[in-house]
């Protein structure tokens, strides 16, 4: 809510209704930016964020809030709340700052903002006064195109900055998921790719703000990643999986995998309805099975001699699951054409020119491999014939 002239300004408390209606709007690139900044900052930058109307900017940047109002998102209840209060605003103002990066036609741009400058209080009334910086507003109010927008209330109850800077990101590709599914204008692999979204582990831990801290991946994976998502999961409408993609002996990237929850009458996220359930435990049977089939096939026992697989990852059920899906039926192909010997040399060739293979997705590498091979195959029988 926008109160544009002082003398109409109200004292708001903040229902759960209120909190459901407002929502951040955002432009991509401030997604994407580096917040330097804590957990309590973040939230207070996005609560005010989510006052401004981008059809009515705010006169003089200026946006009003009630101690009440940001109390109870913060869910503050102590004593101690106005100097808490009073200690997340200082540093705000001080040492809280978006690193932005973006793209113009001269070249990459790099701004650093502060985005909140100015924060007025006192102690005979409710009222919170916050401008933002005349640089951050283009960010804010300017949003033709790229942009990515969530409803506050999804960010209320995570306790990480983490988890704030990662759920950000990941609307950012499912907004796109949404509207280009409903929109067109993207090939259907390219609309998947917003809902299957991958990252480079340097730029995760570029907006993360974590390129000096937890340097070895599995510290950074438990103390970052599965604590981000995990707060994700429990409090937001996102339910959120990732596999890791190596490079050699090193994790390279992360791909997300991210579903909607299905919603409650009463608009909490607490149970999925009997459907999706039901829906997830056929997909868990049928994974299995394929899991089962492909560890029966003897073309996994080629991948292990061929050094695609690892004793190891024959136990990824994914993994598994999606070579039996999509990979060894082409290789059935192959193998009515010119035998097993035919898939034995198919998977040597394959071998000998994998120097700057990434076991990014072996099931994607090996598929493209083969679907490449079968047509020449196919050729060369019709010639011969």
């Amino acid at each position: 809510m926008i109160i544009p002239e002082k003398q109409n300004k109200q004292k708001q408390v903040l229902t759960l209704n209120e909190l459901e209606k407002r929502k951040v709007v955002e432009h991509n690139a401030l997604i994407q930016s580096v917040a330097k900044m804590q957990k309590t900052a973040l939230k207070m930058f996005e609560l005010a964020v989510s006052c401004i109307d981008t059809e009515e900017p705010p006169k003089n940047n200026t946006v009003y809030l009630s101690k009440s109002e940001l109390f109870k998102f913060f869910e503050v209840s102590s004593s101690s709340k106005h100097s808490q209060f009073k200690e997340a605003v200082n540093y705000m103002q001080k040492q809280a700052f978006f690193n932005i990066k973006a793209d113009k036609k001269l070249g990459i741009e790099y701004e650093s903002i502060v985005p909140i400058p100015y924060v007025k209080w006192n102690d005979y009334n409710d009222e919170v006064t916050i401008r933002f910086d005349q640089a951050i507003m283009p960010y804010l109010i300017d949003l033709k195109a790229e942009f990515t927008q969530y409803k506050i209330s999804e960010l209320q109850k995570l306790n990480s900055k983490y988890s704030i800077i990662l759920y950000r990101w990941l609307s950012m590709n499912y907004n796109q998921y949404e509207h280009y599914s409903v929109k067109g204008g993207r090939r259907a692999d390219q609309v998947e790719a917003y809902r299957t979204p991958s990252i480079k582990v340097k730029e995760l831990r570029e907006i993360t703000d974590t390129i000096n801290e937890h340097q070895h991946f599995p510290h950074f994976e438990t103390r970052v990643l599965k604590k981000a998502i995990e707060e994700i999961n429990a409090h937001t409408s996102f339910n959120v999986t990732y596999e890791k993609v190596k490079k050699g002996r090193s994790i390279d990237s992360i791909v997300f995998h991210i579903e909607k929850k299905r919603m409650a009458d009463d608009n909490s996220y607490k149970l999925e309805d009997k459907v999706y359930q039901e829906d997830k435990a056929r997909k868990a049977e049928t994974e299995k099975d394929l899991v089962f089939q492909a560890m029966q096939s003897p073309y996994t026992r080629l991948l292990i001699e061929n050094m695609f697989l690892n004793v190891y990852e024959t136990t990824d059920s994914q993994i598994m699951a999606g070579l039996q899906k999509n990979v060894y039926p082409l290789y059935d192909e192959l193998k009515e054409l010119r035998g097993l010997n035919g898939v034995k040399d198919h998977l040597s060739y394959v071998s000998s020119k994998q120097e700057a293979y990434s076991k990014r997705n072996v099931a994607k590498y090996l598929k493209k491999a083969i679907e490449q091979y079968l047509p020449t195959v196919k050729r060369q029988d019709l010639n011969h014939e």
